[in-house]
């Protein structure tokens, strides 16, 4: 695909990326290394970042070259495109696609003939985004799964990557993976994962490097987690230091970003000290959450406030948020705006599709929603969702075994829950209907229930104002939601099937724009007479939604 001049151009002015040579000094503060970073890395730090996409392109090898890279770059060449940035997704410790001096090469059959040919894949890519204006980063998964010997997924039954063959001692015990994580309370994994960064940061012309814990944890001791955080703060300290020493060389910055989870107790509990980071000057960007619809914003500005961090929460659509994987786009637009009206300072997608499905098809890659398409025209910028019909979400429990601690997990999430609570639900609305009222075609909420019997009627509320019944519709058929049965992990091909007998309630209320407020609202969904409930099993709130349409 052909990107215009003109559009790099309009690219490259919004970005406005930072040149010169970096300085940096150490001070000591209380016993602890504070790094001061200079104007240049600042600049850079401040570039407009609409959308990152984090970019998982190791597949799709068994074509000519320049075809993958026009599959690759589908949706970043579209007119009206918002992507300013792509964090390269192809790191760890383990099988790589680049010639790395010392660790083991990816052996792909598809792979080892363009590897043949002397192709560089990084560096062709990096080479094509950076044509295009765009940022590019270098993602490091920190404790990814061993990949199978053909590299094409996951080595479930097959031996443990070389180097962790070679070193037992480097790798924590986790019942869901069952060749270990790597342990970064080990110096040498600290020390090894550093090389590896530095190795890349040397090969090739990046804007930057992220350490993505979301892949995976634990990667402290478990039960630790917190006690230890001092080890992953060093990880972060060498790999500053160490970046830093290359910005000098090469004389421009280098900045580091680090995708944690999506709030600061979840941090707490996987072992990331976000406060020591922001003080010390540790991290750049912080990538929020992965697969979470619910992100601290505020939590995470409070703490950074001092600093020169910038705040990008994530949007995994492979392990989806559980019961909205492929979600309608007034729904991603209800996420978006959200993140946008609470404070983000740019916003990041994972797993996405790279290009329609027709041309998905033809590079035999399982096609994505046309939603992504339309996405990436419009969610980096609340300026292009104002008066567009969204769709805000409460958020639900499960579909992520693959950690052992917090991240990814959404274990707090509210939902599902018994209809019989009392307590209200958040209901997060980034619009100001009130102020919108006018454009305001139909407002709504929407609960979908399990388990209601014939005779069941349910009230609701919205910031204390009753509701009014609209829709009583019992045989409501949603193919992501499992009940009784429990939820199945997310991922997969997701080609979910409508379940014939399946039989959910789905309750409407007519809502006016007057009793929403921008920000955190308090909705509850009641069982009218619950008694005869009271030996049985209540009703189940499986899904709670406020939808907008606009003239």
């Amino acid at each position: 695909m052909h990107i215009s001049r003109d559009q790099v151009s309009r690219r490259r002015a919004l970005q406005a990326g930072a040149v010169g040579v970096v300085g940096v000094s150490v001070r000591r503060s209380h016993g602890a290394s504070e790094f001061v970073l200079s104007a240049e890395h600042r600049t850079a730090v401040n570039r407009i970042r609409r959308i990152v996409v984090q970019y998982d392109s190791q597949t799709a090898y068994g074509v000519n070259l320049e075809r993958w890279i026009d599959y690759r770059c589908a949706y970043i060449d579209e007119p009206g495109s918002q992507i300013d940035s792509v964090f390269l997704d192809m790191g760890r410790l383990g099988q790589v696609l680049y010639p790395s001096k010392f660790l083991d090469p990816l052996v792909n059959a598809d792979f080892q003939k363009w590897r043949a040919q002397g192709i560089d894949v990084v560096e062709r890519q990096v080479a094509e985004f950076k044509k295009r204006g765009l940022e590019v980063f270098w993602n490091h998964r920190v404790s990814e799964v061993d990949l199978n010997v053909k590299g094409t997924g996951a080595a479930w039954k097959d031996k443990p990557a070389p180097l962790k063959k070679a070193h037992p001692d480097w790798v924590l015990d986790t019942p869901w993976w069952r060749h270990g994580l790597w342990n970064f309370s080990v110096p040498a994994v600290r020390e090894h994962t550093v090389k590896a960064l530095r190795e890349v940061a040397e090969m090739y012309d990046l804007d930057g490097l992220q350490l993505d814990f979301a892949r995976h944890v634990p990667c402290l001791p478990v039960g630790r987690q917190w006690e230890l955080r001092g080890h992953v703060t060093e990880l972060m300290r060498l790999a500053r230091r160490m970046m830093l020493d290359i910005a000098r060389k090469r004389g421009r910055p280098l900045l580091l970003a680090a995708k944690v989870p999506r709030n600061l107790d979840g941090c707490r509990i996987d072992g990331f000290d976000i406060e020591v980071w922001a003080k010390e000057n540790l991290v750049d960007v912080l990538t929020l959450g992965s697969r979470s619809l619910d992100i601290d914003l505020a939590g995470y500005r409070r703490l950074t406030a001092k600093s020169h961090i910038k705040l990008l929460p994530c949007f995994d659509d492979h392990h989806a948020t559980d019961g909205y994987r492929y979600a309608p786009i007034e729904v991603l637009r209800g996420v978006f705006a959200n993140w946008w009206q609470q404070g983000a300072d740019g916003v990041s997608t994972f797993n996405w599709s790279n290009a329609p499905p027709e041309l998905c098809r033809q590079m035999a890659q399982r096609p994505g929603p046309l939603t992504h398409q339309m996405a990436y025209h419009e969610v980096g910028n609340p300026a292009t969702m104002l008066n567009k019909d969204k769709t805000f979400v409460v958020e639900r429990q499960g579909g992520y075994p693959w950690a052992t601690g917090f991240f990814n997990r959404n274990d707090t999430a509210p939902l599902p829950r018994p209809v019989s609570r009392e307590e209200p639900l958040l209901l997060n609305i980034a619009d100001d209907l009130p102020q919108q009222a006018t454009k305001v075609k139909r407002l709504f909420l929407r609960a979908i229930i399990f388990g209601a019997k014939q005779d069941d009627a349910f009230d609701a509320t919205l910031n204390g104002v009753v509701l009014k019944a609209t829709i009583h519709e019992r045989d409501w058929k949603d193919p992501q939601i499992f009940s009784p049965k429990p939820q199945p992990a997310s991922g997969g091909k997701g080609a979910y099937r409508v379940n014939s007998s399946q039989k959910l309630l789905r309750v409407e209320f007519a809502v006016e724009p007057q009793a929403c407020r921008v920000g955190g609202n308090h909705a509850s969904i009641q069982l009218r007479e619950p008694t005869h409930h009271s030996t049985a099993r209540p009703p189940q709130l499986e899904k709670l939604e406020l939808h907008v349409q606009y003239s």
